[in-house]
């Protein structure tokens, strides 16, 4: 029951860190006029550079039956997303305190300067420490897929490439 938890834990952090970008990139501006026509604007990149090549958790977890994961490959995956979890909660609790100190120092009338910038360095830092965490975990997860479970994996998020050509990740034979 624990570990059951602890995964749906890891589940709903990486989906609110990876949702939330996503959702702030579709809303639209808040003085945006419905009425006035956008000029053509050119295509814009991919949401996630590396979309391509890793794979969410939750991806790889809510379909371990159709890739066949083994035991050793699901306890493995289960165990690092567990650990990755508690220490993601605990640096989110100590971003949380640098961005609540953060504030308060820009509160002041006249901000010291070089104390804002450093309370905004301990917000970059703790910042920086869950997005290594994150892209940790996906290292490691990614490591003990196969190739072809990485292959099926592709396929379940990306809509087949038009007229056969190869999808992103992939070498044409």
């Amino acid at each position: 029951m624990k570990r059951r938890m602890g995964i749906m834990i890891a589940i709903l952090g990486v989906s609110v860190l990876v949702g939330i970008p996503l959702l702030r990139a579709q809303q639209p501006p808040p003085n945006a006029m419905a009425a006035q026509p956008r000029p053509p604007q050119p295509p814009m990149p991919p949401m996630d550079p590396l979309g391509d090549v890793m794979f969410p958790p939750e991806l790889i977890m809510g379909h371990a039956r159709e890739l066949g994961l083994t035991d050793e490959q699901k306890n493995f995956m289960r165990g690092e997303i567990q650990k990755t979890t508690t220490r993601f909660l605990e640096s989110q609790w100590q971003l949380q305190d640098a961005m609540e100190a953060l504030h308060q120092t820009m509160k002041a009338n006249a901000v010291d300067e070089q104390q804002a910038l450093s309370q905004l360095d301990k917000v970059l830092d703790t910042e920086r420490q869950i997005k290594r965490l994150h892209f940790s975990l996906g290292i490691r997860l990614k490591n003990q897929l196969t190739a072809e479970q990485q292959g099926k994996l592709r396929g379940m998020r990306m809509p087949p490439p038009p007229d056969g050509q190869p999808g992103p990740g992939e070498h044409p034979e």
